[in-house]
């Protein structure tokens, strides 16, 4: 498989998938016209042939692309791109977000401190079990 959307199980990981009746071409799919619009402008940017639908669900319009299979690095850089302009952070308040850095880092630290006292506690009760039984090194 020279290509990874020929892959024949889709896991719904990733927002794209081969045509279901031509294997030559490779479907995205977006849930916000944000992100199918800024994809769709980028394709036209870089002059790449598409066919673009839509979709009626219960509650979402889903809009949908279709690319030949010998563009796939490309669209698949421009969706990377798409999300990564119209991501959300993680953590969307500033100060959660710094508070969960500081509360992690303090944990580790902790952990990484309990653990060097352990082994100076092991260090120590080695030496006075060589002791109590006479042995020295």
């Amino acid at each position: 498989m020279d290509n990874p959307v020929d892959h024949p199980v889709d896991l719904g990981l990733v927002n794209y998938t081969r045509h279901p009746s031509d294997p030559n071409y490779i479907v995205y799919r977006f849930g916000d016209i944000h992100r199918a619009t800024s994809f769709e402008e980028a394709l036209i940017e870089q002059k790449i042939d598409y066919e673009k639908d839509s979709e009626e669900r219960k509650t979402v319009t889903i809009y949908l692309f279709a690319t030949h299979k010998n563009d796939h690095k490309k669209t698949t850089q421009i969706n990377y791109d798409v999300e990564a302009k119209h991501h959300k952070p993680f953590i969307p308040y500033k100060g959660f977000r710094y508070f969960m850095i500081i509360f992690s880092a303090t944990v580790l630290f902790l952990a990484f401190m309990g653990y060097c006292k352990s082994r100076e506690t092991l260090r120590l009760h080695d030496e006075r079990a060589a002791t109590v039984n006479g042995r020295t090194n």
